[in-house]
């Protein structure tokens, strides 16, 4: 797959960083010496970090060197690393690890939360919110678009498609056992857009982007015709001539209790 495009990510930069700031709000560290920023981005979600804790070390893994460019060149006295979260090994125990929209691209999260969690000092928060919104039309369209008998030679469901989430009691119990108090929360946001091709422009950015890697130039430009027709009848038109995008987030504040 083709690395991301942090100038598409960043058209709806304010729409991707509310919730991270509400995710950040929750915290319950005023003060913080060792930081890290899993799935960084270009830096839009560390930057609130580094406004939060001015005086820490933080540190931004990804696994894109475009998007890790553009967060070098945001915030030079921060640290950037190009790396994958499973394999990330902190060298100090953190005292927060925070994921925005991450963790939802790794498969096992039984065994990624208990690795998390134990890279976090005593009393460390691990700090996360992952998109889900695998039920909603615009992701059941794409996965049926991707399907019809147009598609389905050319876009295999086993590399296109994400996982879904476990159950909020499974992620509470997983925190438990690892030794947390655990805070979580869902929130769906309804993002005001122009229409629906404004749903593809921001899906294009993240979710769309493996269905899209299977296919050229020119059958991408027809699988996102055939996708935009499908939206078409799902996202009507509002009494203010935009559409609404439901786009529920599920949100999990970890603090690691004393042994």
């Amino acid at each position: 797959m083709q690395d991301w495009n942090p100038t598409l990510y960043r058209q709806f930069e304010a729409e991707r960083t509310r919730p991270a700031r509400e995710l950040l709000a929750r915290i319950p560290q005023p003060y913080a010496d060792r930081v890290t920023d899993l799935g960084c981005g270009p830096g839009n979600s560390t930057e609130l970090l580094a406004g939060k804790w001015p005086a820490a070390h933080i540190v931004g893994i990804d696994s894109s060197a475009n998007m890790l460019t553009q967060a070098r060149a945001r915030l030079p006295d921060c640290t950037f690393q190009q790396a994958d979260i499973r394999d990330w090994q902190a060298p100090l125990p953190q005292q927060v690890i925070y994921a925005n929209a991450s963790l939802q691209w790794l498969p096992d999260h039984p065994t990624l939360l208990s690795h998390l969690v134990e890279q976090l000092d005593r009393a460390g928060v691990l700090a996360v919110q992952m998109p889900d919104n695998l039920q909603e039309p615009s992701h059941q369209l794409m996965r049926e678009v991707a399907a019809s008998e147009r598609w389905r030679d050319r876009i295999a469901p086993q590399s296109v498609e994400r996982k879904h989430l476990l159950t909020t009691e499974h992620y509470v119990d997983l925190l438990s056992q690892a030794g947390c108090h655990v805070d979580i929360w869902r929130t769906t946001y309804y993002h005001p857009m122009a229409d629906a091709q404004a749903i593809i422009d921001w899906l294009k950015a993240t979710g769309l982007r493996p269905y899209l890697a299977a296919l050229d130039e020119p059958e991408q430009t027809a699988f996102l015709h055939d996708y935009h027709q499908a939206l078409l009848p799902a996202y009507p038109q509002r009494a203010n001539g935009q559409v609404l995008l439901a786009f529920p987030r599920l949100f999990m504040i970890a603090v690691k209790q004393p042994q």
